[in-house]
């Protein structure tokens, strides 16, 4: 069976991940619990079920790959890097090295950024996206979709409401049926 290879992020309402600088501390509820669904979101349950993260260049300079000291880490850059400890660094054929894990029944979880989502997402191999939706407008900064992507119809398969972030767990409609 193959795995998946799973967006998980968060954006703010106008489609942002991250502020011009980077920053993420926008990335907050807003207080109000009272449209909280029963069900609620487990970060540490979804990893169980993760084998490869997979993250940007930018993501590692700012220590994300800390995070995930259990599992392998496989770092997009154009730079030539020296793997070290669980941490690979892919310069070239991030995609194909990334299906090659899929195809042997892992699962990959794609933490970010936007250069590197935009990759998979042209080449149409994200099969799951999760996206926690923040009650900020930006206004600017990163966004999550760049330009010129393909139409990839999704069918919505839960929802979590939880102190004003809606979390959306989306698969592609041709894998969902």
């Amino acid at each position: 069976m193959d795995g998946k290879v799973i967006l998980n992020l968060a954006i703010s309402i106008d489609g942002y991940i991250a502020d011009e600088n980077g920053g993420f501390d926008w990335i907050v509820g807003n207080d109000d619990n009272s449209l909280n669904t029963n069900n609620k979101w487990d970060f540490g349950n979804f990893l169980e079920d993760i084998d490869v993260i997979v993250m940007g260049k930018n993501c590692y300079d700012q220590g994300f790959h800390k995070d995930y000291k259990e599992k392998p880490v496989y770092i997009a850059t154009s730079e030539t890097m020296d793997d070290y400890e669980n941490y690979h660094f892919i310069n070239d054929n991030l995609c194909e090295t990334i299906l090659k894990f899929k195809n042997e029944g892992k699962n990959i979880f794609l933490f970010g950024g936007g250069g590197l989502v935009d990759n998979f997402l042209k080449a149409d191999i994200i099969d799951q996206f999760i996206v926690g939706i923040i009650p900020t407008i930006l206004g600017k900064g990163i966004p999550l979709f760049l330009e010129n992507n393909l139409k990839i119809d999704l069918h919505l398969d839960s929802y979590i409401i939880e102190n004003g972030i809606a979390i959306l767990q989306y698969s592609k409609t041709n894998e969902s049926l």
